[in-house]
Protein backbone atom coordinates (compact mmCIF):
# COMPACT_ATOMS: atom_id res chain seq x y z
CA UNK A 1 0.00 0.00 0.00
CA UNK A 2 1.28 3.28 -0.57
CA UNK A 3 1.98 5.86 2.47
CA UNK A 4 -1.54 7.67 1.38
CA UNK A 5 -3.59 4.06 1.12
CA UNK A 6 -1.99 3.46 4.34
CA UNK A 7 -2.97 6.65 6.12
CA UNK A 8 -6.72 5.94 4.88
CA UNK A 9 -7.01 2.60 6.21
CA UNK A 10 -5.51 3.71 9.42
CA UNK A 11 -8.16 6.18 9.67
CA UNK A 12 -11.05 3.85 8.68
CA UNK A 13 -9.66 1.36 10.89
CA UNK A 14 -9.89 4.45 13.85
CA UNK A 15 -13.18 5.56 12.93
CA UNK A 16 -14.35 2.19 13.31
CA UNK A 17 -13.50 2.07 16.68
CA UNK A 18 -9.50 0.44 16.36
CA UNK A 19 -6.97 1.83 18.59
CA UNK A 20 -8.58 2.83 21.98
CA UNK A 21 -6.60 2.61 24.77
CA UNK A 22 -7.71 4.28 27.91
CA UNK A 23 -8.36 7.93 26.95
CA UNK A 24 -6.30 7.78 23.66
CA UNK A 25 -7.67 7.15 20.39
CA UNK A 26 -6.59 6.07 16.51
CA UNK A 27 -3.08 4.52 18.55
CA UNK A 28 -1.09 2.80 15.76
CA UNK A 29 2.04 1.58 15.11
CA UNK A 30 3.53 1.54 11.34
CA UNK A 31 6.62 -0.33 9.77
CA UNK A 32 7.84 0.00 6.61
CA UNK A 33 9.93 -2.87 4.98
CA UNK A 34 9.82 -4.33 1.46
CA UNK A 35 7.34 -7.24 0.63
CA UNK A 36 8.28 -10.22 -1.41
CA UNK A 37 6.29 -13.10 -3.11
CA UNK A 38 5.60 -15.32 -6.29
CA UNK A 39 2.75 -14.47 -7.87
CA UNK A 40 0.95 -17.40 -9.33
CA UNK A 41 -0.60 -17.52 -12.79
CA UNK A 42 -3.61 -15.89 -12.32
CA UNK A 43 -4.76 -14.09 -15.88
CA UNK A 44 -5.07 -9.96 -14.17
CA UNK A 45 -2.41 -9.20 -11.59
CA UNK A 46 -2.77 -5.57 -9.88
CA UNK A 47 1.13 -5.15 -10.54
CA UNK A 48 3.81 -7.29 -11.74
CA UNK A 49 3.93 -10.34 -14.00
CA UNK A 50 1.37 -13.13 -13.58
CA UNK A 51 4.36 -14.85 -12.65
CA UNK A 52 7.91 -15.30 -10.95
CA UNK A 53 9.07 -13.19 -7.58
CA UNK A 54 8.53 -9.69 -7.00
CA UNK A 55 9.43 -7.50 -4.33
CA UNK A 56 7.51 -4.01 -3.20
CA UNK A 57 7.30 -2.03 -0.60
CA UNK A 58 5.00 -2.64 2.22
CA UNK A 59 3.62 -0.88 4.97
CA UNK A 60 2.18 -2.93 7.95
CA UNK A 61 -0.50 -0.85 10.94
CA UNK A 62 -0.75 -2.67 14.09
CA UNK A 63 -3.73 -1.02 16.09
CA UNK A 64 -5.70 -2.36 19.07
CA UNK A 65 -9.03 -3.98 18.21
CA UNK A 66 -12.12 -4.97 20.72
CA UNK A 67 -13.55 -8.28 18.81
CA UNK A 68 -11.63 -7.57 15.32
CA UNK A 69 -13.87 -4.30 15.35
CA UNK A 70 -12.63 -1.44 12.77
CA UNK A 71 -10.89 -4.44 10.69
CA UNK A 72 -10.43 -4.21 7.12
CA UNK A 73 -11.84 -7.73 6.39
CA UNK A 74 -15.49 -6.67 7.40
CA UNK A 75 -14.90 -3.76 4.27
CA UNK A 76 -12.68 -5.63 1.79
CA UNK A 77 -12.75 -2.41 -0.42
CA UNK A 78 -10.50 -0.19 1.89
CA UNK A 79 -7.21 -2.83 0.92
CA UNK A 80 -5.95 -2.80 -2.79
CA UNK A 81 -4.89 -6.53 -2.39
CA UNK A 82 -6.68 -9.84 -3.27
CA UNK A 83 -5.51 -10.97 -0.26
CA UNK A 84 -4.98 -8.72 2.38
CA UNK A 85 -3.04 -9.82 5.30
CA UNK A 86 -4.75 -9.69 8.40
CA UNK A 87 -3.40 -11.23 11.62
CA UNK A 88 -5.20 -10.97 15.06
CA UNK A 89 -3.33 -11.76 18.38
CA UNK A 90 -5.24 -11.64 21.61
CA UNK A 91 -3.72 -9.49 24.51
CA UNK A 92 -3.13 -10.35 28.18
CA UNK A 93 -3.29 -7.62 30.44
CA UNK A 94 -0.72 -7.31 32.96
CA UNK A 95 -1.96 -6.47 36.50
Amino acid sequence: MSRQQLAGLRAAMGAAGSGRSGNYAHCSFTVKGIGRFERSLAPAPRSGRSAGAKRSWKGRIEMLCAKAQGCPRRNPARTPYEEPAIGVYPLTKIE
